[in-house]
Formats: structure tokens, sequence, C-alpha cells
């Protein structure tokens, strides 16, 4: 796998959750701030990062830094996805299904967030367990990141493309 350098993209972020922790300590408790954050270029480019710090803006700048070390490429065919796949991380599972054109993003929340910023118009999704969204935006990003385009299973297989689409 390649790093792909996050400064050469035109990255867009979207803070997908905020949430107040507490760290109990022989004074009381101490409280922070996590943020989800996912950031894309809305051309294939998608990364997910989290922060953590007392203040919440803070929390974001972490989470942006993070996620833009954590960028995939998403293959794409027009305006959806190449086919039917689903992503799974920790009890979240979500499944992605390509839509025809004009159908639009029908998905919930966090996995609305992260195929927005990936730059996906057409797909419909079903979030199958967790609702959690740490766990749902890892799973949307694990499902679009194992898509395989018809010419990367052709040169797999040792095929011609014709040979594959039958």
């Amino acid at each position: 796998m390649q790093l792909i350098d996050a400064s050469k993209l035109d990255l867009k972020e979207r803070v997908v959750a905020i949430n107040r922790v507490a760290k109990v300590v022989k004074g009381g408790r101490n409280f922070r701030f996590s943020a989800i954050i996912v950031v894309g270029d809305g051309n294939g480019y998608i990364g997910v990062g989290t922060g953590k710090s007392v203040e919440v803006p803070e929390a974001i700048r972490k989470g942006v830094e993070d996620a833009k070390k954590n960028l995939v490429k998403v293959p794409m065919v027009g305006t959806t996805i190449p086919h039917k796949i689903t992503g799974t991380a920790g009890a979240g599972t979500v499944l992605l299904m390509p839509a025809p054109e004009g159908t639009g993003v029908i998905a919930g929340g966090p996995v609305r967030a992260v195929l927005e910023l990936a730059g996906i118009k057409d797909i419909v999704t079903k979030s199958l367990r967790s609702n959690n969204p740490r766990n749902m935006v890892n799973a949307t990003i694990q499902g679009l990141s194992s898509l395989k385009t018809v010419e990367e299973v052709a040169q797999l297989r040792g095929k011609s493309i014709e040979e594959i689409r039958g």
C-alpha cells in the first residue's frame, strides 16, 4: 500500500461525532473531548481520524491531522461504486450497494459523511449491526478500500476485461 500525500489534495473536513469523556482521578473527574473527523477531496480520496483534547477545537485539529495520515483511494465507476460490498469494523457492519445515476446518497449519519466526502453521488447503504459512529465510519472505510475495479480483477485473474464482464 502506497502512502498518499495529503498536501497535494484539496481536502474538506467534516466532524462526525464529538464525545465528552472522563477520567476519574483522586481529585475528581478530568473531562476531555474526543472527536471523530472525516476528510476527503470529493474525488476518491478519503480518510478518518480521531483526536482528543481538553478543548473541542484542539480535538478537531488533532483529528484532522490524524485523518490526513490515514488516506485511502476509493475506486469509482462514474458516480457510484463498482460492486456490492460489506464493510466490517468491530461490531459495526455496513452494506454498500451501487445505484443508478440520480439515486443520490441513501445513507445514515456517519456513513453519509464518509460517502459524500469521498465523492460518491449514487449509492444505497444499510447499517446492519452497531450504530456506534466510530464503528460505522471504520466499517465504511474498510468496505470502500477493499473495492476492486474490473481492470484490477482482470489483471489478478490473468484474463481480459471482456472475459470478466461476460
